[in-house]
């Protein structure tokens, strides 16, 4: 099974909850990854807040604004999945 991401909760902690498509979600941190090459600008809170979407059925980061797959800052879906700790959804406190 291919895992796709529907949703994406990005935090100012640098962290991501991400949603998939089987209903499961995973928290993502990401504070590491923004120190390193191509992601250094998402250490600018407000961008990694900002620009967080999802694109290709992954999370990603749109720096561009056009919404282009080939100008975004993606991670891919199954890593995500594999590897993230499973959460609560966030978003069931809400009301």
């Amino acid at each position: 099974m291919r895992h796709s991401v529907v949703q994406v909760y990005p935090q100012s902690d640098l962290s991501v909850y991400i949603y998939f498509s089987d209903g499961k979600v995973k928290k993502f941190d990401a504070s590491a990854l923004v120190q390193k090459g191509i992601f250094t600008p998402l250490q600018d809170r407000n961008t990694f807040l900002k620009t967080c979407t999802v694109l290709n059925g992954t999370l990603a980061w749109d720096l561009s604004g056009r919404r282009d797959p080939y100008e975004c800052l993606d991670l891919d879906a199954e890593n995500l999945y594999n590897n993230c700790p499973a959460v609560k959804d966030p978003l069931s406190r809400v009301a």
